[in-house]
């Protein structure tokens, strides 16, 4: 009977690290429902390492194999009664370590895949739009990749962006903007046939007002309604057509590269700030219809010219 005793605690502590591993979620036998929910993790690990950039999730992959490694290497007690609690914790976080040491690199390496194809698109999409000769470049274009190029032009403006998706309770915003500490929120409709009107406006305008962001804008390839124009006027929120976003990637690539454009030749510099000033259309007032210069920069900078 002596000789079962080590035996039977070794048994023991699998069955504890067993127990444990079901209440930290880990699919086990007949439970069809835990092996979906880690599949979702799964692809949540996936898609948050894809919003940093490629070499950010190369890194990550790297540091990650090296700390999870030094867990999987620790050499395993032998079972000593009165001390099967670490036991059972132990080898608990050897076996946890040895499969997440390839398993979380993997998802980094995929995830860092997926950031560089995006990068590559969203920079083919610039190009695209760059080389066309107007903003009917846009007409052809996925909704998908609409927001992917809306993100990008943002992007060569400095901005820090996350993508959302337009999907949940976040009012339809498709992109978070970070710049200078102050969070703005952007809103895309691929719209050919239809104005956008003044309810998608007021909407985005409440969903900024809930999270407290310093400013929105709302970008469309068509056109906006006179009301939705008008009640913009004067808020923290910039409405922007298909004409006025082709003039921004424009600018704000030959900023980046130093390559001057058409559209950039045209433009002047925003009085306040410097940077490049783009069309817009008074929607209101005296010069109701007018066009005047605005600042590329608008919330964050007012100037006009």
């Amino acid at each position: 009977m002596a000789n079962l005793a080590p035996q039977n605690w070794v048994d023991r502590g699998f069955g504890a690290a067993k127990d444990a591993s079901g209440a930290l979620g880990w699919p086990q036998q007949g439970e069809p429902m835990a092996g979906r929910r880690k599949q979702g993790e799964t692809k949540d690990l996936m898609d948050l390492v894809a919003t940093l950039p490629w070499w950010g999730g190369v890194a990550l992959a790297v540091v990650g194999y090296l700390v999870l490694h030094q867990f999987a290497v620790l050499p395993t007690p032998s079972a000593q009664p009165g001390q099967m609690a670490g036991f059972a914790g132990r080898t608990l976080l050897a076996t946890f370590a040895y499969f997440f040491q390839y398993f979380f690199p993997l998802m980094c390496l995929l995830g860092a895949l997926v950031s560089f194809l995006k990068r590559r698109k969203r920079a083919g999409l610039v190009d695209q739009v760059t080389q066309g000769k107007g903003p009917e470049m846009l007409n052809g274009m996925s909704w998908r990749e609409f927001e992917l190029l809306v993100g990008e032009a943002f992007r060569l403006q400095g901005y820090a962006v996350r993508e959302q998706g337009g999907s949940g309770a976040d009012g339809g915003v498709d992109l978070v903007l970070q710049k200078d500490r102050e969070t703005y929120l952007v809103q895309c409709k691929q719209w050919k046939a239809f104005k956008v009107s003044v309810q998608t406006v007021r909407e985005l305008y409440g969903v900024m007002a809930a999270q407290g962001a310093a400013g929105g804008f709302v970008i469309t390839s068509g056109r906006f309604t006179s009301e939705a124009v008008e009640w913009a006027e004067g808020r923290n929120i910039e409405l922007m057509d298909g004409d006025q976003l082709f003039a921004l990637i424009q600018q704000a690539k030959a900023s980046r590269t130093g390559e001057p454009t058409h559209a950039a030749t045209a433009e002047p510099a925003c009085p306040v700030c410097q940077h490049a000033m783009v069309r817009r259309k008074a929607g209101k007032g005296a010069n109701a219809g007018a066009q005047f210069w605005g600042c590329s920069q608008f919330p964050a900078c007012r100037g006009t010219r």
